[in-house]
């Protein structure tokens, strides 16, 4: 077996998992008037060291992957509000690159992991990679963002995206720049569980966010993917 075939297939054991803790727990959470008790950060990044190989810190503090990366997540599962990937960039905070882009330089990736539903009302989870060293329309976007932080047009530190939920599309959204983000895993629930049908690893080494009409990009099938 392929290194990427056994990315994949632990990721749909992953999912497969994620999925039935979670709707086991909904009946009891509604009955309770709770909301649904499931840690979708800490499954996000498992899941992204899953499909990268990348590994965690081991529960010590900084980034989320062992390389620096970063992994945000959404979830719109029972959700009682609108998720969102929340911050994105690093604003605010004490550290001596906060608030400008080389928080960016020390990032050698941001994945987004988005859990929602397709149109036809199937579990669905996506990821998204940014090479956030070298991706030029997303470091223009955030710059900015960073320049109206500092004019004071905004006040806020939290850089938020607004990903396509229970769209068909990569195209994710912010005030300063709605980009089609590259697609590096997708996997949707059927009858039988969680299939995937996009895993592009080459994103990790060749993917940009791209400006554009608003079409939506041809998706990679799995099976063109996944030869030796």
């Amino acid at each position: 077996m392929s290194a990427k075939q056994n990315n994949v297939e632990e990721a749909i054991k992953l999912l497969d998992m994620h999925y039935d803790q979670f709707y086991q727990l909904v009946p009891i959470s509604r009955a309770t008037g709770h909301p649904v008790p499931m840690d979708t950060r800490g499954w996000s990044q498992i899941l992204a060291s899953v499909i990268t190989g990348l590994s965690g810190l081991a529960r010590k503090k900084g980034a989320d992957l062992e390389d620096g990366s970063d992994v945000k997540a959404a979830n719109t599962w029972e959700a009682i509000d609108t998720p969102r990937f929340n911050g994105v960039v690093k604003a605010g905070t004490k550290s001596s690159t906060s608030d400008s882009l080389a928080s960016l330089d020390e990032m050698p990736y941001l994945f987004l992991v988005m859990w929602d539903q397709t149109v036809q009302k199937e579990a669905r989870c996506r990821i998204w990679c940014v090479r956030t060293q070298k991706d030029s329309e997303f470091r223009k976007m955030c710059e900015a963002w960073y320049a109206a932080r500092e004019s004071g047009a905004i006040s806020s530190s939290n850089f938020q995206l607004h990903p396509p939920r229970g769209l068909d599309s990569n195209s994710i959204r912010n005030t300063f720049g709605n980009l089609h983000y590259p697609l590096l895993f997708c996997a949707v629930r059927g009858e039988s569980g969680y299939e995937a049908n996009v895993y592009e690893p080459e994103v990790l080494n060749s993917g940009l966010c791209t400006t554009g009409d608003g079409s939506v990009p041809a998706e990679i099938l799995i099976s063109d993917t996944l030869d030796g």
